[in-house]
C-alpha cells in the first residue's frame, strides 16, 4: 500500500487473487492543481486521499485480521484512522514497513505472514 494504490490480497488456500484500489489524485492532477493554486491542490489532495482510505477501509471491514504493508507511511495513516473508528475495534490490524514489491512478492509476503499467524 502507498498513497497511490492499495493491493488487496486475500489469504486463501487457492491461488491468491489481488484487487487494486487506486487513489484518484494522480500525479498529473497534482501538477494541474498546483499550477492553479497551492491551497486548492492541498485541499483536493486531502479530500481524495480521504475517499481513497474510505474505499480501502470498506474492504477491511470484511476481515478479522489484516496486515497493512508497503514502502510509504500511507499504511500508518490508514491504521490510525481505523483505530479511531469503533467499527474496526475487533479487527486485528498489523502494520509492517516493506520495500516496494512485485505482485508475486506481495503474495509470498501475505502467505508467509498468515501462515505464521493462522492455523488452516
Amino acid at each position: 500500500m502507498d498513497h497511490a494504490s492499495a493491493h488487496l490480497s486475500e489469504f486463501t488456500t487457492d491461488p491468491i487473487q489481488t484487487r487494486v484500489i487506486t487513489s484518484k489524485f494522480t500525479h498529473e492532477e497534482k501538477q494541474h492543481s498546483f499550477s492553479l493554486n497551492e491551497n486548492l491542490m492541498h485541499n483536493k489532495e486531502q479530500q481524495q486521499q480521504s475517499e481513497y482510505y474510505k474505499l480501502v477501509a470498506e474492504q477491511i471491514r470484511k476481515y478479522d485480521e489484516v496486515i497493512l504493508f508497503g514502502p510509504t507511511n500511507a499504511k500508518v495513516e490508514l491504521a490510525n484512522l481505523l483505530k479511531e473508528d469503533h467499527h474496526y475495534a475487533k479487527i486485528k490490524i498489523d502494520v509492517q514497513q516493506t520495500d516496494k514489491m512485485t505482485d508475486h512478492q506481495q503474495h509470498a509476503f501475505v502467505k508467509d505472514y498468515f501462515s505464521k499467524t493462522l492455523i488452516i
